[in-house]
């Protein structure tokens, strides 16, 4: 049997969503597989009878569920914030939950084109026979309004203000025209889209105010504080560790606080006790990015090293992450590591020669 690299959320949580459909009583939309408390306990965690529901998304319950209620209404959802506030994650739980679907996806991209929002043709049946609805090459948006089920579009500020500007009459009619075909495609209820948008990309392709009335807009935060980062990062690394199957011991708290407490500095320009402004990198240091680098860091400890991740690990990774653009993060880097991590005392002591040998030139 061959085994995928990443399986889709109503997959790889299949028991949890048979356990809570079992167990719902509650009313469930028209459309939908689950009641929507059902699907907040999906995402959030709880109980499903004796089975126990982890956790998927660590953060504010409150959002979650305005983010479901939102879906019940015929309004679209935007879900928007800094890079790696889990916008992607949700928007495949939500989808998963609601309709055991997330797989309908539009990957937003400069090089996106509106007949990947709409339809398309297979040309050599079009030649051969002319529009028929065999030629008719359906998007993502397109099987989603036909099933009732959701469709996710994902950085749409990324792609041109014509593509966006082509999901307007969708959001607004709840139906496609299909002007070759004569023919019009109604929605069947259920249908939605979940879009996501990076404010790091506002100035690239900034949405229009008409687009922007369609949806339902939903503000992800960066963690609000170090111990809800610090959790997120632990359980984010020890799936990712289980999925792989690294050869490495998960990473120590002490190591974990260090990382986190790097990231945040680097990310608000401030150190922790607010005594030291610190020059921000070019790059994003967001909550992924530090679960990027643990899960790399241990890779290298599992297959270079002893199992159990080292200091030097831990700057292997830090060095790649935050120097992303060698004219001017080398130089950040480096007063971050005489002005900050120097001052911080033996416990750092390790980790600070490690980065600095790594960040000489």
């Amino acid at each position: 049997m061959v085994e995928v690299l990443r399986l889709p959320a109503e997959k790889l949580y299949e028991e949890e969503l048979h356990e809570l459909k079992k167990h719902d009583s509650r009313h469930v939309p028209a459309g939908w597989k689950l009641s929507p408390r059902a699907v907040l306990t999906f995402i959030a965690g709880g109980k499903a009878g004796a089975m126990n529901i982890t956790p998927k998304y660590i953060g504010n319950k409150r959002l979650i569920e305005m983010a479901i209620a939102s879906l019940m209404t015929d309004r679209a959802l935007l879900l928007i914030g800094e890079p790696g506030t889990a916008k992607s994650m949700l928007s495949e739980l939500l989808a998963a939950g609601i309709h055991a679907d997330s797989g309908k996806i539009i990957q937003g991209t400069a090089g996106t084109t509106e007949d990947q929002v709409k339809y398309s043709w297979n040309y050599a049946m079009l030649l051969a026979n002319g529009p028929t609805r065999e030629a008719l090459v359906k998007s993502p948006i397109f099987r989603a309004m036909e099933s009732g089920t959701i469709a996710r579009f994902e950085e749409i500020s990324r792609c041109a203000s014509e593509v966006q500007d082509a999901l307007i009459s969708i959001l607004s009619e709840k139906s496609l025209s299909i002007p070759e075909l004569d023919e019009d495609v109604s929605a069947v209820r259920g249908f939605s889209v979940i879009g996501t948008a990076n404010t790091r990309d506002r100035g690239v392709n900034e949405m229009s105010a008409a687009l922007k009335r369609r949806f339902n807009i939903i503000v992800l935060p960066t963690p609000a504080d170090m111990e809800m980062e610090m959790n997120i990062v632990r359980k984010r690394v020890e799936e990712l560790s289980a999925q792989h199957n690294l050869q490495a011991e998960p990473p120590a708290h002490e190591l974990v606080e260090k990382v986190v407490t790097i990231f945040r500095e680097l990310r608000s320009g401030m150190s922790l006790d607010r005594k030291e402004k610190i020059k921000p990198p070019s790059g994003v240091i967001s909550t992924a990015e530090a679960i990027s680098m643990l899960t790399n860091s241990m890779a290298l400890s599992g297959s270079f090293g002893t199992g159990q991740i080292t200091e030097g690990d831990i700057a292997a990774g830090l060095q790649g992450t935050v120097v992303k653009d060698e004219s001017k993060d080398h130089l950040v880097w480096k007063e971050y590591l005489e002005n900050v991590m120097k001052k911080r005392g033996v416990e750092w002591r390790k980790l600070y020669i490690a980065c600095s040998e790594l960040n000489q030139r």
